[in-house]
């Protein structure tokens, strides 16, 4: 295992993939399970899984820890405590398409956000990529017809999938300005129990108003799937590529997830593959390429 060392696209390849199950399923029970409460047993579960593996290399990491804590516990928040809440948030008063469009906004604010906290500029290949992308995006979301755009209205939904959208882009950015040593394990094992602790009192809220989770076997399954795959394995996937290849060269993945989602939504909703479908894919896959491909010098 130890010399075993995946391709970073693979990581990103794979994240993507699972994040996009993430969005399907939990627009799926979203009735059955609230937005806090799957965020809460999400991160509670993956901290069970994970914790009796890591503790120790968390506790030998102490000192390291200890000189970026304030950058470590701005992470949890970002990447534990906020996004996940605040999509599962959205997705209960805005559309799929809704959610997915305004998702793939992200590849641009991680690069924007890269030159002002990171210093790092934007070449012309990213530029194009990134707009090729976007157009395959578009494709998708809007079923190839662009007078949708002009029927999607502004929700409290939309607000906030934006906020959990520009979380995500400072929290991928940060990440580089961690030590090597500490991407892995280790910082997830940290970020899951500060996160955790910022989402309890959320959850003890939410709870207060008389919303709670419905026991069965689908909210159950969708627990399992979100702690395991959208949650441990995503998020040392990601953490593991950013540090590989930069934020901005990670960040063209995003668009994967509606091409992911819309076949997942064939296999798991019974929808149709229509052609526009494979027009947006077709985009999104020479986005990506153009983004990442020959790029040497810059991340």
């Amino acid at each position: 295992m130890a010399g075993f060392s995946p391709s970073p696209y693979l990581l990103l390849v794979l994240t993507t993939l699972f994040w996009s199950g993430n969005f399907v399923i939990a627009r799926m029970v979203r009735l059955e399970v609230p937005p806090i409460g799957l965020s809460f047993w999400r991160w509670g579960l993956a901290g069970a899984l994970l914790l009796p593996f890591v503790w120790r290399d968390m506790y030998r990491h102490r000192y390291l820890v200890r000189e970026h804590l304030l950058l470590i516990v701005v992470l949890a928040l970002l990447g534990v405590t906020g996004f996940n809440t605040m999509v599962y948030l959205g997705l209960q008063s805005t559309t799929a398409s809704n959610g997915v469009l305004l998702q793939s906004i992200m590849p641009l604010l991680i690069i924007l956000l890269s030159w002002v906290v990171l210093g790092v500029p934007m070449n012309f290949r990213q530029s194009l990529g990134v707009f090729a992308s976007l157009i395959g995006v578009v494709i998708i979301v809007t079923k190839g017809d662009i007078q949708i755009l002009t029927g999607m209205g502004v929700t409290r939904g939309d607000l906030w999938i934006l906020t959990a959208v520009f979380a995500w882009g400072l929290y991928s950015v940060l990440l580089k300005k961690l030590p090597l040593s500490l991407i892995g394990p280790t910082l997830l094992g940290y970020t899951i129990v500060i996160g955790l602790i910022g989402i309890v009192p959320l959850y003890i809220w939410e709870i207060s108003t008389g919303i709670r989770v419905n026991p069965n076997p689908a909210t159950l399954g969708t627990i399992v799937y979100v702690a395991v795959f959208a949650s441990l394995l995503a998020f040392l996937f990601w953490n593991r590529a950013v540090r590989q290849v930069g934020p901005n060269r990670a960040g063209q993945f995003i668009h994967l997830i509606p091409v992911f989602g819309s076949v997942l939504s064939v296999f798991l909703l019974g929808e149709r593959l229509h052609s526009y479908h494979l027009v947006g894919i077709f985009f999104v896959a020479l986005g990506i390429y153009v983004a990442t491909e020959t790029r040497r010098k810059t991340t």
